[in-house]
Order: C-alpha cells, then sequence, then structure tokens
C-alpha cells in the first residue's frame, strides 16, 4: 500500500487512520475549526508580509479577497480587489 504522505511510513498511517475513525465527531470539528484559524493566520501573516504598512482593517480586507469572489468583496467592503490589489 503507498502512503498519503512520502514520509509516513504504512504502518503508522494505518495507526493514524483508526485514531481518525475512532475519534469522536466533536474532535474532528475541533481540529477542522484549528485548521481553519491556522491557514487564516498564515494568510493574513502572508498580506502583512507583502504588506508591511496596512491598517488591520485593510489587512483584512485583502484577506476577504484572497478567499472570496469578487462581488462578494465589491459589496461587502466598497471596493474591487482587481484595482485594489490582494
Amino acid at each position: 500500500m503507498k502512503t498519503q504522505s512520502s514520509d509516513t511510513s504504512a504502518a503508522a498511517e494505518a495507526v493514524l487512520i483508526d485514531l481518525a475513525r475512532r475519534s469522536p465527531a466533536s474532535r474532528k470539528l475541533a481540529m477542522a475549526f484549528s485548521m481553519t484559524d491556522a491557514v487564516r493566520r498564515a494568510s493574513l501573516a502572508g498580506v502583512r508580509s507583502r504588506h508591511p504598512t496596512l491598517s488591520d482593517e485593510d489587512a483584512r480586507r485583502r484577506l476577504a479577497a484572497l478567499v472570496l469572489p469578487r462581488d462578494l468583496v465589491m459589496a461587502a467592503y466598497g471596493w474591487d480587489p482587481d484595482i485594489e490589489g490582494y
């Protein structure tokens, strides 16, 4: 069996899969929320590294522009990410 990750043995992956299957739904949901928050923080850090002088509000707008459709960003924030940037 080929593993999902080249640096994980088949035995280790089998243990991880078994643990995931036995985890309660609440634990799986908490893990999903945690991963989502980590990705959001990493994306915001990327925005800040590209635009270090942005206000918190402008950084959040640019983050929204990365994950939302253009028309929703324009409706919610009143600016066009194609013009203002990401």
